[in-house]
């Protein structure tokens, strides 16, 4: 099985589908995933998902192999999805008082949904952050894409994407902290309306 790389310089070469289908092939389930974790609208992420392979058959040669494929394509979509955020104001506000309405008391003690809050509490936090944070986060920490790569991508120093990584996670946790208190005292005023469900 030919390599992504060997891919794309015999469709640059050759300009035949051939070539660039199997690239399709390889990516396109994975591009779709992240950019349905972007929009969170299954609708939106196909149409994203079709705009970035258009945009990649345009960059192909552009392809200088100073990373793996892989990388390269992620950054191009990770780009283009925050462009788009920004340009049709999809970012999600977060409130907080989003999930009071899922806590119901009547069935159960509501805690059987504190084992997913840590989960949706850090998507929360990660929501608040501008677009451009979250993407550089994500670049680093879900696909593993190195500091010295990012610095490429973004035209920035290895020290100054540290620097703003170290930021982000700084207001991630800051975010998350502030969510995780909200959900504890939820917890509690569940807890005690079941223990004293008589107490006015």
């Amino acid at each position: 099985m030919m390599s992504d790389e060997e891919l794309v310089r015999l469709y640059v070469e050759t300009q035949r589908n051939i070539y660039f289908e199997q690239l399709y092939e390889r990516y396109c389930d994975k591009v779709y995933r992240k950019c349905l974790s972007f929009t969170k609208d299954t609708i939106r992420a196909e149409d994203l998902t079709h705009d970035v392979f258009l945009k990649l058959v345009v960059k192909l040669s552009s392809f200088r192999e100073q990373s793996k494929f892989s990388t390269w394509l992620y950054s191009i979509t990770y780009n283009y999805c925050t462009d788009q955020l920004r340009s049709y104001n999809l970012r999600r506000e977060v409130h907080m008082d989003d999930g009071w309405e899922r806590l119901d008391v009547g069935e159960d003690d509501g805690l059987s949904e504190l084992a997913e809050l840590e989960a949706q509490q850090l998507e929360r936090a990660l929501h608040r952050l501008p677009p451009e944070e979250q993407t550089m986060l994500l670049m680093k920490y879900q696909d593993d894409i190195s500091i010295r790569e990012l610095a490429t991508f973004n035209g920035l120093t290895e020290s100054a994407v540290k620097m703003r990584l170290k930021r982000s996670r700084d207001k991630l946790r800051k975010h998350y902290l502030e969510g995780a208190v909200f959900w504890l005292l939820i917890a509690i005023k569940v807890a005690l309306s079941i223990r004293w469900p008589f107490r006015q």
